[in-house]
């Protein structure tokens, strides 16, 4: 979305940006591709940039609607990874210089290794139930 928003129209940026969000919260993957659709034929003309980016990309930000027993609302999101990303930055920080790869490799893998057993033990982020049926599924 932000890289869409980039190329959108600067007078008009809230109105885009909550045109481009109706197409995420859309309940469906049908309405959601309408919606897209629409926004292409109103913005095409004067965005061609933007539109290009939101067609190129669409199929990629719309395949959590093939998991519908788990919380769309958190696996459409980047937000955990961000999170996850912004923690290794922090504690890398803090060491400044490392002798060698090795070392850098190390203190993330411990790092990433804490936090899955932090995730797997204590915290659902989704429920265990919804990813085994899923799992059973796919198999």
């Amino acid at each position: 979305m932000r890289n869409i928003l980039v190329h959108g129209p600067q007078k008009d940026k809230k109105s885009f940006a909550a045109r481009l969000k109706e197409i995420r919260l859309a309940p469906s993957s049908k309405l959601a591709r309408q919606r897209a659709e629409q926004l292409s034929e109103q913005y095409g003309k004067w965005f061609p940039r933007a539109i290009e980016l939101l067609e190129d990309g669409l199929e990629d930000s719309l395949a959590f609607y093939a998991f519908p027993e788990l919380d769309i609302r958190k696996i459409s999101s980047t937000n955990m990874l961000e999170r996850l990303n912004k923690e290794i930055r922090r504690r890398t920080n803090v060491v400044g210089i490392f002798p060698n790869s090795n070392f850098y490799l190390r203190l993330v893998t411990a790092y990433l290794m804490e936090y899955a057993d932090d995730w797997s033990v204590s915290r659902a982020y989704l429920n265990p139930i919804s990813v085994q049926t899923l799992l059973k599924h796919a198999a």
